[in-house]
């Protein structure tokens, strides 16, 4: 990003320089009128250098920070050391630490570089790699979505239908889904909103064996809307 704003702006300079400068040698012939500009833009093309400079020391700065230090990468003068089956080996020069894991044919890996002092493991990098990647895969199959259903109703719903909609909402909420009761009122009937609250009252005592009310019925618009999620077992 660095470099194409700097090249923008060193572009977008010299064009200026170009169309102001150029005519004005041409025809007044006057070249020392023209070095201030000259001295600005070889002051500024040392400042683009500078920005390149610094962009490059900061991508460096974040590749090192995003990958894994193993081995020789680590910098720490001492480190705590744990061992492949997990015993702590206490703390011990890096040196001591990068010999251990020479003789046992593994790798020395930063596992906790916050730490202090750094917490190293003596582990095998591509099993230890796997073995993240596999948790960080099973750790997201067990987190479950849960999705918000929605289930309308009117104020002049009768029994039958306040029936199914119970039932479509207790199947949702049997899926471990949240389920959002929409009351919707039309033309008069808003003058009646207050007055029909019983109805979302009545629909969340059908559902109160599996179900709690997240949050109780409240107008928005021309509707009351509440939410029920399912009781934690």
């Amino acid at each position: 990003m660095y470099y194409l704003v700097a090249d923008s702006f060193l572009l977008a300079f010299f064009v200026v320089w170009v169309k102001t400068c150029v005519p004005h040698i041409r025809y007044c012939k006057d070249l020392i009128k023209t070095l201030p500009l000259i001295s600005m833009a070889i002051k500024f093309e040392f400042e683009i250098k500078s920005l390149r400079n610094k962009a490059l020391i900061n991508i460096r700065r974040c590749k090192i920070i995003s990958e894994q230090l193993i081995n020789e990468q680590i910098r720490a003068k001492e480190v705590r050391l744990v061992a492949e089956d997990g015993t702590q080996l206490g703390v011990v020069p890096l040196s001591v630490a990068l010999q251990k894991a020479e003789e046992s044919g593994e790798d020395l890996v930063l596992i906790a570089p916050t730490a202090n002092p750094p917490v190293c493991k003596i582990i095998d990098y591509g099993k230890y790699r796997y073995e993240i990647a596999r948790k960080d895969k099973e750790a997201k199959k067990k987190q479950k979505v849960i999705e918000v259903k929605e289930v309308r109703l009117s104020p002049n719903i009768d029994t039958n239908d306040l029936n199914t909609k119970v039932g479509a909402a207790r199947k949702f909420l049997e899926k471990g889904n949240k389920v959002k009761v929409t009351l919707r009122f039309r033309g008069r009937e808003m003058t009646r909103m207050n007055l029909s609250k019983y109805i979302l009252d009545d629909f969340a005592k059908e559902l109160s064996d599996i179900a709690v009310v997240d949050r109780p019925s409240k107008a928005e618009g021309r509707s009351l809307i509440m939410f029920l999620s399912a009781k934690k077992a």
